[in-house]
């Protein structure tokens, strides 16, 4: 019996979750993160200023010795930001904290799914670069039935650690899917059509965002900043590719390794 859950013979797939990713990353050429609050749009303000950024699972006392073996500032907690550790997972304080070369940012989520893609190659998508990422992917001639790529909205946790589907993940993905639609035609797997079907139809995506439970739980928590940054639709070019183990921004740059 096949493996009907890796959506074979279509060039540009769509799932969630570290389950997801796991399950699509061995079939694929590329996986592209979605994890808009706030994984990957914090790693797209830190490459844009031409930070290295290096995912990390988890936020404990084993994410310290990773950045200095990196020789990297560690991001903090949102809420553990402060003058002398300026950087954390709030990519409103990355756009107003000192430059760093190379950043270690600790998520459960997008980090996770970076962590966990084995072979394939690795961009971080959001809804500040969907357009870029999806120009990028076709260039570097991934997105076909030989070559396809994988969208994998993170979403959030549970108190029990499940997976919760998170709408601005569902539509950051779709953003990436449907600007990859416009220039590779009919490739989509039906559960990729569906996301970008979803952002398509959405006839405000800020308000959509903010008015989510996600969005609320920050806006709530004195964090509407990070909404409005991970809302700038299309604002950002950069291509955040995992090299080496970090991010890094190749939009202009061609590859070579691929």
């Amino acid at each position: 019996m096949g493996d009907w859950y890796v959506q074979t013979g279509h060039g540009v797939r769509f799932e969630w979750g570290v389950t997801g990713a796991d399950r699509l990353a061995p079939e694929v050429g590329c996986i592209v993160v979605v994890d808009v609050l706030s994984f990957t749009t914090s790693v797209t303000v830190a490459v844009e200023s031409g930070m290295r950024v290096f995912p990390y699972r988890w936020r404990d006392a084993t994410a310290s010795t990773f950045a200095d073996q990196k020789g990297a500032a560690l991001a903090v907690g949102r809420r553990a930001a402060s003058a002398s550790s300026p950087w954390s997972l709030s990519p409103a304080a990355l756009r107003r904290a000192p430059f760093t070369p190379r950043l270690v940012l600790p998520s459960p989520n997008g980090s996770t799914i970076a962590a966990s893609a084995g072979d394939s190659r690795v961009v971080a998508g959001a809804l500040r670069n969907a357009t870029a990422v999806a120009s990028w992917l076709v260039e570097q001639g991934y997105g076909t039935i030989d070559r396809p790529v994988a969208v994998i909205a993170s979403g959030e946790r549970w108190p029990d650690e499940s997976l919760r589907p998170a709408m601005e993940d569902l539509l950051g993905a779709g953003a990436v899917i449907a600007a990859l639609r416009k220039r590779l035609g009919d490739v989509l797997s039906p559960e990729a059509a569906l996301a970008a079907a979803g952002f398509e139809a959405m006839p405000d995506v800020r308000a959509a965002v903010v008015a989510s439970s996600s969005g609320r739980e920050l806006i709530g928590g004195g964090f509407a900043d990070d909404v409005s940054v991970a809302t700038e639709l299309d604002a950002c070019a950069a291509v955040p590719v995992l090299i080496d183990g970090a991010f890094t921004d190749l939009h202009s740059v061609t590859d070579r390794s691929a």
